[in-house]
């Protein structure tokens, strides 16, 4: 005999969505698609697993751990369920749409799954929905998607969202003008991650200083920058820290208030990003509701995008006011139960003519009923 307390026992990090839930994250996407398509953005729908090598190229080394493998019984080789889309638009954008013209502006929605999740994001399979922008460079470029982004989410009703700005490659170039060894620089990279004040204060004089200073530096956008105008930086670095300012004050004279913070020391999860990267907050929501960034694709083009995370966005995302639930008795016109649902109702039909409607009605969490061609409240 099947034991279903045992069928409904699912891996750890995998979950069902039950209503409502599934319902409102499904309109959420779609909603997130639709705005991207009023930008200019066209919608592309690449495969759920495909070869290992093409998932793994350009951006795509950056989300090698974290992509389940598997065998192809036809080809008989390896390939891989995608732990993130970004790789696959810039592997459609550098092949099948090679041609096009640029600026090449692409929007998708999906589901990737991981082979771990994160102590942020436990979850291993989620929703991302996203743009990329293949062929732009410069500070436009980059301000168009933070802008995007931002303008994405607070037409989802996401409060208090803020945009925290960060230079993945400047602290490599900052331990390399420093003369650090690979596994010196690795350590400072990580101190400054975890923002490991005591593992900073244990380097020597000449290299806690710079790092200290970096450290130091991250907070609101205006603060930041004049902290990092202060410090002695390589000029690569520097170069850097001055387009990151013109994207501020291209930012400041078009966000309509959007909070901007700078982490310049920050680089986990940008491993692949080549420029100016950005993540999105919410107050009181854990984790980022998404995270982008400039990068380069396996031909060497430039492009800039974003992804959301759905499982961290619909934490921030006000419950939605469910439609009418109303109960049409059975043999009710179809016609009647047609025009009802065209006036914004959702129907749910009585199957069974010896039920007892008023009883049926509530059992199927209806809150009306229809009486005498009317809905009539519970």
């Amino acid at each position: 005999m099947t034991d279903y307390a045992e069928l409904a026992l699912l891996p750890e990090g995998l979950h069902d969505d039950l209503p409502p839930f599934a319902s409102h994250e499904a309109r959420s996407i779609e909603r997130l698609v639709a705005h991207f398509e009023s930008h200019g953005y066209e919608r592309v729908k690449p495969p759920l697993i495909e070869f290992e090598e093409s998932l793994l190229s350009g951006p795509g080394a950056g989300v090698a751990r974290h992509m389940f493998r598997l065998m192809d019984p036809i080809s008989q080789r390896m390939m891989g369920l995608r732990a993130d889309m970004t790789t696959q638009v810039a592997r459609i954008a550098a092949t099948r749409l090679a041609k096009a013209p640029r600026p090449l502006r692409l929007c998708y929605a999906g589901q990737v799954l991981r082979v771990r999740g994160s102590q942020l994001r436990p979850e291993r399979q989620y929703a991302q929905a996203g743009v990329e922008l293949i062929g732009a460079e410069g500070v436009a470029g980059d301000g168009e998607l933070v802008l995007l982004a931002a303008e994405a989410l607070s037409g989802l009703g996401v409060q208090g969202l803020s945009v925290d700005l960060t230079v993945p490659t400047l602290v490599p170039l900052l331990t390399q003008g420093l003369g650090l060894a690979d596994g010196e620089a690795e350590a400072a990279r990580q101190a400054l991650d975890a923002r490991d004040g005591a593992a900073i204060a244990s380097l020597a004089e000449d290299v806690r200083q710079p790092l200290a200073a970096l450290m130091a530096a991250a907070g609101p956008a205006g603060a930041a920058l004049l902290a990092l105008k202060d410090l002695n930086l390589p000029a690569p670095a520097r170069t850097l820290c001055d387009h990151l300012a013109e994207l501020v004050a291209f930012l400041d004279g078009r966000n309509g208030g959007l909070t901007l913070t700078i982490d310049p020391g920050e680089s986990r999860g940008f491993e692949y990003q080549t420029g100016v990267s950005f993540s999105l907050f919410a107050d009181g929501v854990r984790g980022e509701l998404g995270r982008g960034g400039r990068y380069s694709l396996a031909g060497g083009e430039s492009a800039i995008g974003f992804t959301l995370y759905l499982d961290s966005l619909m934490r921030a995302i006000p419950e939605p006011t469910p439609p009418g639930r109303l109960y049409v008795p059975f043999n009710t016109p179809a016609e009647i139960s047609r025009q009802m649902r065209a006036d914004g109702w959702i129907t749910v039909q009585g199957l069974d003519g010896d039920a007892e409607a008023l009883a049926e009605a509530k059992a199927l969490a209806c809150d009306h009923i229809l009486h005498g061609g009317q809905a009539a409240k519970l």
